[in-house]
């Protein structure tokens, strides 16, 4: 084992954690809202009414008469410069790199990656069938258009950028520094899941529907992804899942309260929370077990074992 382990082998007083995810969180939500900003205030000098527009629903760019792909790619500049800063900090912070965040070796395993895309891609798409087949009235084709070539590029593309902010710090960084402080598994694995629905709480999603309809969800999400990265020994599968479903919902369904506002290929009318949840636990369970499989997974009772370290050190303060 590698990935939990090896923070043990950096500068790991939890204080270092607290500050780097502050830090994230800020330079994300100003520099990486600069071309947002810059884009919006040379609309509104032609356009008064672009600011109310834009207030009404920050997430859809055309009320601010953007393109709806230039829109996502805005959208994502936020996740990009988090990204980039997080590799900036992790030496001078913590003494690491990028790659012992990623699975504590120092090689990156693109073929979990590229496999677990796969898998989760086959899953939402077969999802998307079989809703398709019990309700099709609540699916209207809303693009088909070349527009639609576009966006299928930008989110291959860039989507596993902001994909990889994410799992980098919650799945990487954030669970190696719980990992450190207690010397388990569960732990890390319940704190970054419930820590990564939090950071969702204010998508538009939760405005629609409730806190408490939304955040079982979200922090499932957490929990699927965490799980498969403990029994990974890494956050490559985790990345390939999460991107391939950021990716198939950009490209395959929209809805009007969804964070991701772009031109779709079908639009849903109307979105069942808890439907959506029940078959995200089914989704989850058996993308679990085909990896399991896939990889050879062998031990489930490693979710509750202790972290051995690889080298015994003293935390740096």
């Amino acid at each position: 084992m590698n990935h939990l382990e090896s923070a043990f082998e950096g500068k790991n007083s939890f204080w270092r954690y607290i500050v780097m995810f502050a830090l994230l969180l800020i330079i994300a939500n100003t520099i990486g809202s600069l071309p947002l900003i810059i884009g919006v205030g040379i609309k509104s000098v032609s356009n008064p009414e672009v600011l109310s527009g834009l207030a009404e629903n920050p997430n859809d760019f055309s009320a601010a008469g953007f393109d709806p792909n230039i829109g996502l790619i805005l959208m994502l500049f936020p996740f990009i410069a988090g990204l980039i800063a997080f590799i900036l900090l992790i030496k001078p912070l913590n003494n690491q790199t990028l790659k012992s965040t990623i699975n504590g070796t120092g090689r990156i395993r693109w073929n979990r990656f590229f496999i677990s895309a796969g898998v989760w891609a086959i899953l939402s798409a077969f999802y998307l069938f079989m809703y398709f087949r019990f309700d099709p009235s609540n699916f209207t084709l809303n693009n088909k258009t070349v527009s639609l070539i576009t966006l299928s590029v930008i989110s291959v593309l860039l989507i596993p950028f902001q994909a990889a902010f994410e799992e980098v710090l919650f799945r990487g960084y954030l669970m190696q520094g719980f990992a450190v402080m207690l010397r388990n598994r569960w732990f890390p694995l319940v704190m970054t899941s419930v820590l990564f629905g939090l950071m969702h709480a204010f998508n538009p999603e939760v405005k629609e529907f409730g806190f408490f309809t939304m955040m079982p969800q979200y922090i499932l999400f957490g929990l699927i992804f965490g799980i498969i990265t403990i029994f990974d020994d890494g956050i490559e599968a985790s990345l390939g899942a999460h991107s391939a479903n950021n990716a198939f919902l950009c490209i395959m369904v929209t809805n009007k309260s969804s964070a991701l506002q772009t031109p779709a290929l079908f639009e849903q009318q109307n979105v069942y929370p808890w439907i959506e949840f029940a078959g995200l636990v089914f989704i989850g369970i058996v993308f679990i077990l085909v990896l399991r499989l896939i990889f050879g997974w062998k031990d489930f009772s490693l979710l509750f074992g202790k972290i051995v370290p690889v080298k015994t050190i003293d935390q740096i303060p």
